[in-house]
């Protein structure tokens, strides 16, 4: 979804070289830092207060971060074609080592070592790989900016076609991946590029299927409460993330945990976590307060 924003966010520095480009480059930065702190954030590292516990790359957010900011400069810089070798290049870079250069196991990769070596017990979760996973971080964003790409300027009597368009490449993005998945697996824990392929293969049968349904079938009706969670996204899960509404609801119910059993109670304690947010949520949304990064 970060990357399906892309193309509509820098079209004019696409229709036009000759503008100045510092202004794009400072947002970029911003919201790479911001994404970063967030994530950070997130993981309890900077709300523990101990410089002990800090660990530098660690969560979703900070892979969105350097996703964004690789495909950010992707996007603002090549056209079309250059896009799509410049997606491949990734693919290849990030395979090439993984292939010769170690195994598909967690510890005898080469993006495994590549954390140890560079960020060392800093980093964050040792079940997962980072640094060198950033590059199919990249790919994922950039294949969210090929959907993006597709939907930008068509006009209503064209989207059926393009929505048909877009399964097929999600379907050859999938038979893609399931073909290099013979030699690399598919592995979310390394973000393999077969893995990549066929995320992303289904993100866009996903993106089709709701492109077709709303933008040209017209099917809009229920679905508006979407917006309160699409316009702050970000908001929605750091606060998810960070703070438990879940005490809230217990301090204003436990009267029903005898009467309903305690595990009918954390279902209502995790249904009202949720509802606690989506009111915070829809009172953003009807005062027009959005988290702009």
């Amino acid at each position: 979804m970060v990357g399906t924003a892309m193309p509509f966010a820098f079209a004019r520095f696409q229709n036009d070289s000759t503008l100045d480009r510092r202004g794009a480059y400072r947002r970029i930065a911003r919201r790479f830092l911001l994404l970063f702190l967030f994530g950070m954030i997130v993981q309890g590292n900077l709300l523990a207060l101990n410089p002990a516990t800090i660990k530098i790359y660690t969560n979703t957010l900070q892979a969105i971060a350097f996703g964004y900011l690789t495909a950010s400069m992707i996007v603002l810089h090549l056209h079309l074609r250059g896009q799509l070798i410049a997606t491949a290049l990734l693919l290849l870079i990030y395979w090439v080592p993984m292939a010769f250069a170690g195994d598909y196991s967690l510890e005898g990769s080469f993006a495994y070592r590549v954390d140890k070596l560079i960020i060392g017990d800093f980093r964050g979760d040792p079940s997962y790989t980072w640094i060198w996973s950033s590059l199919t971080f990249g790919v994922t964003v950039m294949l969210g900016s090929f959907a993006g790409t597709m939907m930008k300027g068509v006009v209503p009597a064209l989207r059926t076609k393009r929505a048909c368009l877009m399964v097929l490449v999600g379907m050859g993005l999938i038979l893609a991946g399931m073909l290099w998945s013979i030699e690399q697996p598919v592995i979310k824990r390394l973000w393999t590029a077969s893995m990549t392929l066929i995320s992303g293969g289904i993100c866009f049968l996903l993106m089709a299927l709701f492109y077709w349904w709303i933008d040209a079938s017209g099917h809009s009706r229920g679905l508006n409460w979407l917006k309160i969670y699409g316009t702050n996204a970000i908001t929605a899960y750091v606060l998810g993330e960070v703070v438990s509404f879940r005490s809230v609801v217990h301090s204003v119910s436990f009267g029903l945990q005898h009467i309903i059993g305690a595990e009918w109670y954390n279902v209502w304690l995790t249904f009202g976590n949720f509802g606690v947010l989506f009111l915070i949520l829809s009172i953003m949304y009807r005062t027009q307060t959005h988290l702009k990064l």
